[in-house]
């Protein structure tokens, strides 16, 4: 029998849950008839390479183990890859993350391994946007592409202090809500020209998001007027605020009603540009980058993703 799925493993997902329930996984599988191949990562972009490798010797159905960042790595190489057009490829997704905002959105059980691969075996494709951002690192123009959500700014220093806990085995979804707190005594506002297909604004900026999906950070809805298939960006501009604001407002995150604070900006665009007087930070689907300046582009209907139970006409 052929093996038909590739299954990519993040062992140090979700504070090594990757590792630790990979065999209660790898079973759910199998008893339900999946014939597949199995890769654990290494390294950062390790996902990435390996997606690449195997598209390229057939393999056109993925299922993703690990959080966000590791669906992430697995769609840049979807896109990285030239041997199929990126539709011609399928990605599911069991989430063992500390995050899962992807999964969130698109009703895939994040406390359910079960119930994941249920969603696999049905097939219920949705055919996703994605986002591709050019933005530098260590001196190099790099192109990256993501499928939730990306933050500048404030937003990308949590997520950068984030992903050190992480590294530790420290992190999860409560440490990034403790460093929206903890990261405001040494976050300064910085002059930022944001463009919007086209049309050019000048802001003392707190914090930028770029949004396909709605959720980010576990569970705060930072996009909440994002539609991942309208083949639009959603961005929020969060303009110069206090700390005491912060602290005060941070609860509205969480159910999208930041979008009325005065401080706060929306648009939606097929196309933006960021550029900064400092040094501007990025994370992509949680995962810290590179630095401005930032060009994003949409790249509508792009990805077949297998997704939950969802009512498309309610977002």
């Amino acid at each position: 029998m052929a093996l038909e799925w590739l299954v990519i493993v993040n062992p140090n997902a979700g504070r090594r849950k990757g590792e630790r329930d990979w065999l209660k996984i790898a079973s759910l599988l199998t008893e339900a008839g999946f014939h597949f191949k199995n890769i654990f990562t290494q390294h950062r972009n390790h996902a990435m390479h390996e997606t690449v490798k195997h598209i390229e010797n057939g393999h056109k159905k993925i299922i993703v183990v690990g959080g966000d960042g590791t669906l992430n790595e697995v769609v840049n190489g979807v896109f990285k890859q030239k041997h199929f057009e990126p539709l011609d490829i399928t990605i599911g997704m069991i989430p063992v993350g500390t995050g899962n905002d992807w999964c969130r959105m698109f009703n895939v059980p994040y406390n359910n391994y079960k119930g994941a691969v249920e969603i696999i075996k049905r097939g219920n494709t949705f055919v996703h946007d994605a986002c591709k951002v050019r933005y530098f690192e260590n001196g190099k123009k790099i192109i990256r592409y993501f499928i939730n959500m990306a933050g500048m700014g404030y937003d990308a220093v949590v997520a950068q202090k984030t992903n050190k806990q992480k590294e530790e085995g420290k992190g999860g979804a409560f440490s990034y809500a403790m460093n929206i707190f903890s990261s405001l005594f040494d976050y300064q506002n910085m002059t930022t020209t944001v463009e919007i297909d086209g049309e050019q604004y000048d802001y003392n900026v707190f914090s930028i998001s770029v949004g396909i999906n709605k959720y980010n950070g576990g569970g705060m809805k930072q996009s909440p007027k994002a539609i991942p298939n309208d083949g639009l960006l959603n961005v929020v501009v969060v303009t110069k605020v206090t700390k005491m604001e912060v602290i005060r407002h941070a609860k509205k995150l969480y159910d999208g009603s930041h979008l009325s604070l005065p401080q706060v900006k929306h648009f939606t665009c097929k196309k933006a540009a960021v550029r900064s007087e400092g040094e501007l930070r990025l994370e992509t689907d949680g995962e810290s980058i590179g630095l401005s300046p930032f060009e994003f582009e949409i790249v509508p209907a792009s990805l077949n993703m297998l997704i939950g139970d969802v009512k498309p006409e309610e977002w």
